[in-house]
């Protein structure tokens, strides 16, 4: 199937050129062109999820490395090498996945200058499926960066009333922790004298070298991912963040942290990575109590969903950092449970903010009575977020603690109690808005979900819960991938 990851990649952009030949011919009629942009949207996201779903049927579960692999020269003896092996491949499929679902969601609580909104979020596709697929480092850092300016703009444009500053902090800090990841960079490939990712996972830095080069990546990866102490950038992005830009920042964007943590600092700086690792473990286990702590504090709804994902990207780090099998099978499902589910939970709390306009925990009480398949449907998700068995949340967090409880048993006791406190404020969120009585008079006219509202979750519902039953279809695509990984960390390591 030579050519599909490209395809795959770029399809999006085919949709942004049918948008823009659309305005040139059809200007005018304003509100026919945003309905014909949103439309084009839909199908090109829906086209580029059917070919990632082909590219994954296709994909062989019992080879470690690359596959589908392209590799072709540019201007300056800059390679295009593209590939995705079992740890990258389920991400592409999960970005797919996700963004018809951002365009429905979007449909009517975006009214203003549509035609840029579904442009800016079909560019942001095309560039986050190519984050996953290169395997040029510096083919790579740009797709890596690139995906910061749609991002900016849709937070920047339509978010909130502070989206101007939540958006410049979310590219500032972003953007100011990889630079110091492009120094690392340009030093790998002085060094190694490559920038292909496969050759650079099989080539050996000297320790000391290795420290600098992880101290680098470290800077990019931990911001983006975020961790805990420079996490503040994500709550104010959340909250002034369109819904369906909410949806995209926590299902995928903040995995690019975990993903490059695997991608890079385990394979390529082993020991560096073994040496960092009690570090890690500090800084996972803070960030699930902390974080659990302030998110129980919060008024604002998306606030707290926001606190909720550092805390369960905590358990993913200290997965990642444990070296163990466990440790990285369950944080790579971490990671995909987490897009889906936190991904659910923003569109949960978009569903009562397009009708309410406001996300204040105290606003809302008794909505049960007026919206009884939206209170089982933010149920469902809820109980995926405390990870109740049965759900796919409940399956990573136990492999990452099993995984971490191995290699440092402290930080594994001091992260479980991340599971009583996620019990404890996701819980109290939903009492607080679902159940009671109906006290406040503007809820009295409230109505429940639509047509198009259950389509948009209905997915998401599916997802939750297959993968919560059937773990193993994940693990069928990670496996191999997952056992080179440690295999090769443990022999460098002497683990």
């Amino acid at each position: 199937m030579t050519g599909i990851l490209s395809l795959t990649t770029y399809a999006p952009l085919i949709g942004v050129a049918a948008i823009l030949l659309l305005r040139l011919v059809g200007k005018g009629d304003e509100a026919r062109a945003a309905l014909a942009a949103r439309w084009i949207a839909l199908a090109t996201t829906l086209a580029t999820f059917a070919l990632s779903i082909l590219l994954v049927m296709s994909f062989d579960r019992t080879q470690s490395g690359f596959q589908f692999t392209e590799d072709a020269v540019w201007f300056s003896g800059l390679h295009y090498h593209m590939g995705v092996d079992g740890i990258s491949v389920l991400f592409l499929l999960l970005t797919a996945f996700l963004m018809p679902i951002c365009i429905l969601a979007s449909w009517k609580s975006i009214e203003t200058r549509v035609i840029e909104y579904m442009i800016a979020f079909l560019v942001l596709e095309s560039l986050v499926i190519g984050v996953f697929c290169a395997l040029d480092l510096l083919v790579f850092y740009l797709f890596f960066e690139a995906q910061l300016i749609p991002m900016f703009l849709i937070i920047g444009i339509w978010g909130g009333k502070n989206r101007i500053y939540a958006a410049f902090k979310f590219f500032l800090y972003t953007l100011l922790g990889s630079v110091l990841m492009l120094a690392a960079v340009l030093a790998m490939i002085s060094i190694a004298h490559t920038a292909s990712i496969p050759e650079l996972m099989r080539y050996h830095f000297a320790p000391g070298v290795q420290v600098w080069l992880w101290l680098a990546f470290f800077a990019s990866f931990a911001v983006k991912m975020p961790m805990w102490p420079v996490h503040t950038w994500l709550p104010d992005a959340h909250v002034e963040a369109p819904t369906a830009g909410s949806v995209i920042l926590a299902g995928i964007l903040i995995k690019m942290g975990g993903y490059g943590f695997m991608r890079f600092s385990l394979p390529m700086f082993p020991i560096a990575s073994h040496q960092f690792a009690p570090l890690i473990y500090a800084l996972s286990a803070i960030a699930i109590v902390y974080t659990s702590l302030v998110a129980f504090r919060q008024t604002d709804m998306k606030k707290l969903i926001a606190y909720s994902s550092v805390a369960h990207m905590g358990f993913v780090t200290m997965g990642i950092f444990s070296g163990t099998l466990q440790g990285e099978q369950g944080a790579l499902f971490q990671m995909l449970s987490h897009g889906v589910i936190s991904g659910a939970l923003f569109l949960c709390v978009g569903v009562v903010y397009d009708r309410m306009h406001t996300r204040e925990i105290a606003f809302y009480g008794g909505v049960v009575n007026r919206m009884p398949i939206y209170a089982a449907v933010f149920m469902l998700f809820t109980m995926g977020n405390v990870g109740l068995p049965g759900t796919s949340g409940f399956v990573g967090e136990i492999l990452t603690l099993t995984g971490t409880y191995g290699a440092s048993t402290w930080t594994a006791i001091i992260a479980s109690s991340g599971v009583i406190l996620s019990a404890v404020y996701a819980l109290t969120l939903y009492r607080r808005i679902v159940f009671g009585e109906l006290t406040n008079p503007a809820l009295a006219t409230i109505g429940d979900m639509g047509g198009r509202e259950m389509l948009v979750f209905a997915p998401l519902i599916l997802a939750t819960l297959v993968l919560g039953f059937q773990p193993g279809l994940v693990f069928s695509f990670t496996n191999a991938s997952t056992v080179h990984l440690v295999d090769a960390f443990r022999a460098a390591t002497g683990k």
